[in-house]
Parts: structure tokens; C-alpha cells; sequence
């Protein structure tokens, strides 16, 4: 049997970022959830005094909770990349004004090549949307298919996506566009050891088993990137080593007109 087929038992550390969003849900409801939903990336605390939570395939988060804002009071938020759409509902339940979960599901390729079950796509997202009766707009399709509207955001989420995708200028480039004057995205992404420039790897070289995973930035080439984007300031705000592999957590500040 394939070792890296197999789920990964929850954690208390993946039960920590859960309980920063606690959903409470009726004991019966939550059971049923947990039963609709054949793979959950994130872990959620759906009921968690009776022990309910969703035993999400992303390990131990920690490292992103400092990382974000206290309060998104008022503010407009994209959430790129957003799968089960964990912090797109975190990002609501602290103020935003306005909440958009955009995800083109190639994880659904991902989760079947990796652990051989099939999704549809955006079935975590439904499932907790409906028991949080959340506003939350989820959009099917890659970032930049909400360039079309005219719409402006506060603050653009971006975590565990910049080095999946084939194109990171091209991306960077196009959420820079979507952001309000005074406007900042918070990028968290696959590191490299010290502040080197960017590295490609071949498929399964980070995660056997993995082989969506292209790049590992060093902070001197993520802020070279960023630049090249448009972005006029970048923050390297942490550099953590997280189960053996460097992570870079960023800030990208849009310039004010």
C-alpha cells in the first residue's frame, strides 16, 4: 500500500487553528457534514466540546495564525486559492465587510492523483458556508477570472498557492490589479534555505507524492518578483521552517493613488 495515500490522523496542532473559528454546530448536523464531504483540506471545529472536527489533510497551521489581522472590520478580502475556504469564513467571522473565495479546484486532480478519491469540487466550502449561513461569494475559476468585474479589494489572501501555479508573476501581476489604492496581499508560499532568488523542481522532488509543486522563492527573489508585479513595498514578515521546509510569509503593499 502506498504510504503516502493514506489520511493523516488529526493533530492538536491542526485542532489550534480550528478553534480559532468555532462553528458550534448542532452535534447531528455536524456528524452529518463530516459523512457528505469525501476529503477535507482544512481542519474546522464543527462542534468542538463533543470532539467534532474535520479531519483536514493540511497539517499544522500555526505558523499563519500570528500572521493574520485581529480584525478585517469593514474591509473588502479576496481569498485566492481558497479549497475548504477556512480563512475566506475566518476573514467574515472577524468583520470583513465583503468575503470572495476564489479557487479554480485543481485540487480535485491533486486529492485523486494523491489519495485516490474523487471530489467535485467546492464540497467543504458548500457544506460549512451552509452551516455558518455564511455571505461568503465562492467563484469557480482561477483569480484573475474576477478581473472582469470592477470590483476592488482591502486585502487579498494568498496562502499555499504561489508555488503551486505555473505562472507566479502572471498571477502576482493580476491580483496586484484587484487591489484598492492602499491595498496589501498577505502571500505565504514555499521558502528556500537563506535569501536566495527562485528554484524550480521536478515533480514529487518537495512532497513524494506531490506533483503539483514547482517553485521555492528565497525572500530575495519573492520581493524581486513582487516588485515586477507592481507591488511598491515588500515585507518579509516570518521565514519559519515548518516540517522540514522553509516557508516565506510576506506582505505586498499596493501604492496609494
Amino acid at each position: 500500500m502506498n504510504p503516502f495515500s493514506q489520511i493523516p490522523e488529526l493533530t492538536d496542532a491542526e485542532r489550534a487553528v480550528a478553534d480559532t473559528l468555532p462553528i458550534g454546530a448542532d452535534p447531528e448536523e455536524a456528524a452529518r457534514v463530516l459523512a457528505t464531504v469525501p476529503l477535507w483540506f482544512h481542519t474546522f471545529a464543527l462542534n468542538a466540546a463533543h470532539g467534532l472536527y474535520t479531519p483536514g489533510v493540511a497539517r499544522d497551521h500555526r505558523y499563519r495564525v500570528p500572521f493574520l489581522p485581529a480584525s478585517f472590520a469593514g474591509q473588502r478580502v479576496l481569498d485566492v486559492g481558497t479549497f475548504d475556504g477556512f480563512y475566506a469564513f475566518l476573514a467574515e467571522r472577524r468583520g470583513a465587510a465583503r468575503v470572495v473565495a476564489v479557487d479554480n479546484e485543481q485540487y480535485v486532480a491533486w486529492v485523486k492523483a494523491r489519495w485516490g478519491i474523487e471530489l467535485q469540487g467546492g464540497e467543504g466550502f458548500r457544506a460549512i458556508a451552509e452551516l455558518l449561513g455564511s455571505r461568503v461569494q465562492y467563484v469557480r475559476g482561477d483569480a484573475l477570472a474576477v478581473m472582469d468585474s470592477a470590483e476592488r479589494f482591502d486585502v487579498i489572501l494568498c496562502f499555499g498557492i504561489l508555488h503551486r501555479v505555473e505562472n507566479p508573476l502572471g498571477l502576482l501581476r493580476g491580483v496586484a490589479g484587484l487591489l484598492a489604492p492602499g491595498g496589501r496581499m498577505l502571500v505565504e508560499t514555499l521558502g528556500v534555505a537563506g535569501d536566495g532568488r527562485i528554484e524550480l523542481y521536478e515533480p514529487g522532488e518537495v512532497n513524494r507524492g506531490d506533483d503539483y509543486i514547482y517553485w521555492g522563492f528565497g525572500t530575495g527573489g519573492l520581493t524581486a518578483l513582487a516588485r515586477h508585479a507592481g507591488f511598491a513595498r515588500v515585507t518579509i514578515d516570518a521565514t519559519p521552517t515548518i516540517d522540514g521546509h522553509p516557508r516565506i510569509l510576506a506582505t505586498l503593499e499596493r501604492p496609494g493613488d
